[in-house]
């Protein structure tokens, strides 16, 4: 694609280090360094989405520290707040910097303000907000209670209904299947996400289904007794799924 297009038509490559709202679609060993390999060599900007993997997330302070990324820019969003209050903010490095500021000195100003941009409470707010995760180690727990929380839904891999387990830290996913072999969907497809999510709402968890993919993605002060709660719902929510696709079948 860079060479049908031409390496100087394309600015910048998108990517989250782990793909959040798509599914919490790992990428398996080498993808990034291949990446960024290719950009590298056609001077092509690589800019990492951390909106839902900054700030602990994955038992690293930034997903691109998980995965071995050098980004030229950072999307952050979400915990920077803990979302109690809107806002967002771009990390850049000097490569990107210079002509902006090169540019602002020739005209007078800095031209990319935005009218919500900079808001002092907003700021306020994250200022306390990255107090506390650095304070409480937010960080290190993600990483401790992350690996709990992998340990024990990797556990499901064999459930006839489970097709795979993702994770990585305090982000995962369990992708649910009608049949195991074929990896084909139960009925149509996010039907059984949807029945197995609909369980556990009534077991006592808020959670959300992408497709079939069921997300587990706790506050980053979550502990090992309440992942042991949280998967404990799953596991008897799963059962009444076995039982309701047992009888439809």
């Amino acid at each position: 694609l860079i060479l049908a297009e031409g390496p100087e038509t394309i600015a910048a490559f998108f990517g989250e280090p782990i793909m959040g709202a798509g599914g919490v679609i790992v990428p398996p060993a080498g993808y990034w360094e291949k990446i960024q390999a290719v950009l590298s060599k056609y001077d092509i900007l690589l800019v990492a989405d951390e909106v839902i993997c900054g700030f602990g997330r994955t038992g690293e302070m930034f997903g691109s520290q998980t995965f071995g990324i050098r980004p030229d820019i950072m999307v952050l969003s979400k915990q920077i707040s803990s979302s109690y209050l809107p806002i967002s903010a771009l990390l850049i490095n000097e490569k990107v910097f210079e002509p902006i500021a090169d540019e602002s000195n020739r005209i007078g100003t800095f031209g990319h303000g935005f009218t919500g941009g900079g808001h002092p409470v907003a700021a306020a707010v994250a200022l306390e907000n990255l107090k506390l995760i650095e304070e409480r180690d937010l960080v290190g727990n993600a990483r401790t209670v992350g690996a709990h929380m992998q340990k024990r839904l990797r556990k499901f891999a064999s459930h006839p209904l489970v097709g795979e387990v993702r994770g990585v830290g305090l982000i995962a996913a369990v992708e649910l299947v009608g049949d195991k072999a074929s990896k084909a969907p139960w009925e149509t497809a996010g039907a059984l996400g949807r029945l197995v999510n609909g369980f556990m709402q009534q077991n006592g968890v808020i959670s959300r289904n992408m497709g079939d993919a069921l997300a587990f993605c706790p506050p980053l002060i979550i502990t090992e007794p309440q992942v042991d709660q949280v998967v404990d719902a799953f596991e008897r929510s799963l059962e009444a799924a076995v039982k309701q696709v047992g009888s439809e079948t």
